[in-house]
Parts: C-alpha cells; structure tokens; sequence
C-alpha cells in the first residue's frame, strides 16, 4: 500500500472526526478574532485565547464524552 493510499483510507476512517475538529477550529478562530479584534485588545491576549481554544477543544470534547457515559 503506497502512502498516498494510506492516507486515503485514514482519511475514510475519520471522516467526520475530522470534519468535527475542522469546524471548532473554524468558530473558535472566528469567535476570538472577532471578539478581542472588536475589543481592542493587545495582540498577546489574542494570541492566548488562541492557545486557549485547545484546552477549550478537549474539555469540550470530554463533557461530551463524560455525559454519553454516564446516561
């Protein structure tokens, strides 16, 4: 199997996690940059929420994941 193949069927197997991922990126940029772009803020503030946004992904993701389990 080429590598190109490989990635092909990677990318099959985790369609929709990868879709899922791609849009909370997408919000998560779009919010902060709106917001702290709106409110003037410091360029090192926004870079920290940016940062902030992958504690924000997997706390996110564990809730959810944490509520499926516990019904």
């Amino acid at each position: 199997m080429s590598r190109l193949e490989a990635v092909g069927e990677h990318v099959r197997d985790h369609r929709s996690g990868m879709v899922v991922d791609l849009v909370f990126a997408l919000v998560w940029v779009t919010v902060v940059s709106a917001l702290f772009g709106f409110l003037s803020a410091p360029q090192w503030a926004t870079y920290l929420a940016m940062g902030l946004g992958v504690v924000a992904y997997f706390g996110f993701f564990w809730s959810l994941e944490a509520t499926r389990g516990s019904s």
